[in-house]
């Protein structure tokens, strides 16, 4: 048998709370890492929106970098 009590103890926890990322309350261990369900709602709204989007450029193209490529036929 376990020599710890049983019922509704406090989880363990490894790593400090953070606060949510939304509106910098401290975050539920429901939600996490989100302080409640309608953060986690706008959260995923900007995702789905495109506001989390990471700005590109486009490569330049092979032959602008190195000019035409010059194919030698047969002579």
């Amino acid at each position: 048998m376990s020599s710890e009590p049983t019922g509704s103890a406090e989880p363990i926890r490894l790593r400090p709370r953070r606060a949510c990322p939304i509106c910098q309350a401290p975050s539920k261990q429901k939600y996490h890492p989100f302080c409640s369900a309608r953060c986690a709602d706008v959260d995923l709204h900007r995702w789905l929106g495109g506001a989390y989007a990471i700005p590109a450029e486009d490569p330049p193209d092979f032959e602008e970098t190195t000019g035409p490529l010059e194919t030698e036929g047969p002579q």
